[in-house]
């Protein structure tokens, strides 16, 4: 693999919108921590609106600076996490942040304090327009927020505790080394986390198989650690909610970003009443491949190969911009801004993060990372990327500071619409039979692993703070039982799996942010009724975009009605499954 200076500039991202340098970075950072003190003399004063509004704008001011240092710090961590210089800025920063933290914590106590007619009447106040949602969630959480002395120590203890994921990455991405992996001619291949997904694509069943086992195996060597870090993570959740007089760690999750806990249940009671599709697609697939038996490690390789080609990033971009030209040409635009500005870092490099995200923050635009390996995953990677960047972008600057960071909840959806538009193009491009059926099969392929998979992890997460709730005690043993008994009831008795399948919950980086995955799977049935309306209804686009450029400007739910999407309805969950059930009989009907 290459070094980072191996790689032409074009390709590698431009982080000096954030901090010009590690110099300025640090620079800055002196001059916020130094700030930080100054909010202090805010403290007991806040019933007095001119003074409170002052502490709002400087603690807004605080925040987007933060927010510009610590991502600047962050992103070039990602670059080389075995890099001595970026892993002692982000520490330095980490403290500093939990100095504003702790620094910051009377102001949403003492407002909290307030009288609900006093905050509504602020809520209404024109001068404080910009902080009406901010003060709508103080008084969700009136009955959640603590007194000023216990907020101020939860806010020290969270210096001490937590890391979970830090732990996680840094092992995951520069510690952990696989062993070269054979395929059926005895010839062997390096594995790592970027080129895993091509060995497992293979048309080489031996090294599908032998990748699959090695990965998961590696992963299962280190059990005991990996599943000790995880058990912290739900304690730390499952404690914090606690004392935050929540029922449970997964209402504290779901009540703060204003979703809905009956959603999540609604989710898994669709998915396990249509999980017969997932079989039905897995026999087919085994036909289509001409298997006695399918297997686990079968369930990513393409039926087809003879389209299977290679793409330039230069040509995955083009590709992108006819797919979701649906949308304008100023989001067509925007995708020629993201390449010329350089938001994009392209290649693999030496101990760079794996896979691929898209993160931004106020006062700049957005960036993202990727492993392009020229498949056609990548290209579908870049433009799930890209529909994130668009919605940071147009959020950003649609939207004051304020209400500009969407929540969790929505951010899968305008990925997973770009992904959608990319396949309908494709489809509608394709020149023969078989390239037909390698885009049916690549388009419930990505059903089953983000909406069914990600259901399945939902389940397990869910299990695994419920257990800790109940006061029944967690185990690398217990997870591993619990996990492989969901794989054997969302895979189906006609899949074999192996022993290895049961430790691959241990590599799953998105159980450290909890009840993250879920929405993978909303965002997909989301994504998939908004992209069918576009490509009918030329008109929607602005309805949609409009949604891509609310930020949290209102709760989640509503803001996905914007987009003709109702998720406390069952008919919007039925609506994903009858496409799924068209592909499927779309491929049927091909052969």
């Amino acid at each position: 693999m290459k070094e980072r200076n191996e790689i032409e500039e074009k390709y590698k991202w431009d982080l000096s919108k954030f901090c010009v340098n590690d110099e300025d970075c640090y620079k800055r950072l002196e001059k916020v921590e130094k700030q930080i003190e100054n909010l202090k003399k805010y403290e007991g004063k806040l019933s007095d609106d001119k003074i409170l509004f002052e502490c709002l704008q400087k603690q807004m001011s605080l925040v987007e600076e933060f927010s510009l240092i610590s991502l600047y710090a962050s992103l070039r961590l990602c670059e080389n996490n075995a890099d001595r210089k970026a892993n002692e800025m982000t520490e330095k920063i980490s403290f500093v942040i939990s100095k504003y933290t702790v620094a910051t914590s009377f102001i949403d106590v003492e407002i909290s304090k307030f009288n609900t007619p006093k905050i509504k009447r602020l809520q209404e106040d024109k001068k404080f327009k910009n902080y009406k949602r901010f003060f709508e969630g103080i008084l969700r959480e009136k009955k959640h927020t603590l007194s000023k002395t216990e907020e101020l120590l939860i806010s020290k203890i969270s210096e001490c505790v937590g890391g979970s994921y830090a732990n996680f990455e840094k092992f995951s991405d520069v510690d952990l080394k696989f062993s070269d992996v054979k395929d059926e001619n005895g010839k062997t291949h390096p594995l790592n986390q970027s080129n895993y997904l091509t060995l497992v694509e293979s048309k080489d069943r031996t090294l599908r198989k032998n990748a699959f086992k090695e990965m998961n195996g590696k992963y299962g060597e280190f059990i005991n650690f990996l599943a000790s870090n995880y058990i912290n993570c739900v304690k730390e959740d499952c404690v914090t909610a606690k004392i935050r007089k929540y029922k449970s760690a997964l209402g504290s999750s779901i009540y703060q970003e204003e979703a809905s806990e009956e959603v999540y249940k609604l989710l898994i009671k669709k998915v396990r009443e249509n999980v017969n599709f997932v079989y039905r697609y897995f026999e087919l697939k085994r036909k289509m491949l001409k298997l006695d038996k399918f297997a686990v490690y079968d369930s990513l390789v393409p039926v087809v190969f003879d389209v299977h080609k290679k793409y330039t990033y230069e040509e995955a971009v083009e590709t992108i911009k006819k797919a979701v030209a649906v949308l304008g040409a100023d989001y067509v635009s925007l995708i020629d801004q993201a390449v010329t500005e350089r938001w994009i870092d392209v290649f693999p490099n030496k101990n760079k993060d794996s896979g691929g995200f898209s993160v931004g923050t106020y006062g700049a635009t957005p960036v993202v990372l990727m492993n392009f390996e020229g498949n056609l995953e990548s290209v579908f990677t870049l433009a799930h990327e890209l529909g994130h960047a668009m919605h940071t972008y147009l959020s950003n600057k649609h939207q004051p500071i304020q209400t500009s960071e969407y929540v969790i909840f929505v951010a899968e959806v305008a990925s997973n619409v770009n992904e959608m538009l990319l396949l309908n193009y494709l489809l509608d491009n394709a020149k023969s039979k078989n390239e037909k059926l390698y885009y049916y099969d690549h388009f419930l392929r990505q059903m089953q692993s983000a909406i069914y998979r990600q259901t399945m992890f939902a389940e397990f997460e869910a299990f695994a703070h419920e257990e800790y709730e109940k006061e029944h005690p967690l185990s690398a043993e217990l997870l591993c039982e619990k996990y492989r008994e969901l794989t054997d009831f969302y895979y189906g008795k006609n899949v074999e799996l192996i022993e290895e399948i049961k430790y691959e919950w241990t590599r799953i980086p998105h159980f450290y942010t909890s009840f993250y995955v879920y929405k993978y799977a909303t965002g997909l049935i989301c994504a998939t009724k908004i992209s069918k309306k576009l490509l009918e209804d030329s008109a929607f686009a602005k309805s949609y975009l409009k949604f891509l450029s609310s930020g949290c400007a209102d709760d989640p739910i509503t803001l996905l009605k914007m987009a003709d999407c109702d998720l406390t309805k069952e008919e919007t969950f039925d609506q994903a499954f009858e496409v799924c059930e068209s592909f499927l009989k779309k491929w049927e009907d091909a052969l």
